[in-house]
């Protein structure tokens, strides 16, 4: 059985996709991109700002469904341009404890609204 999750601290779906789905004890959380869940609009600022905006994004869909960065197990990275993998790598770390979650990290020809980046993630919840 599927069950949406959703936060109004995190942007609302631009399409016909929920925020989060939980199937049992696996909560998978839609890609966010740097949106500000009050305007809609691309957060202003360097990939750093944009990451700590989609990792807020994320905190908010987790912390609905009861959950945290420590229950994530799995992760998707999408860059614009690999020439920010760095400075999304090092911000990327602060927010995972070890273990860190498996991941991939590709670069995508674009991303909605042309952002940067989009991350998702895949969390147990048990």
């Amino acid at each position: 059985m599927r069950q949406a999750v959703s936060s109004d601290a995190a942007p609302q779906a631009i399409g016909p996709y929920s925020q989060a789905i939980r199937a049992g004890a696996l909560l998978f959380v839609s890609g966010q991109i740097p949106l500000d869940p009050t305007t809609g609009a691309l957060v202003d600022g360097d990939i750093a700002a944009q990451t700590h905006r989609v990792f807020a994004n994320l905190r908010a869909i987790l912390e609905a469904a009861g959950a945290s960065f420590d229950h994530v197990v799995r992760t998707t990275v999408y860059l614009a341009d690999m020439n920010d993998f760095a400075t999304v790598n090092e911000i990327y770390g602060t927010y995972f404890s070890s273990p860190a979650p498996a991941r991939a990290t590709v670069q995508a020809a674009r991303l909605p609204k042309d952002a940067r980046l989009e991350i998702d993630v895949i969390a147990s919840v048990e």
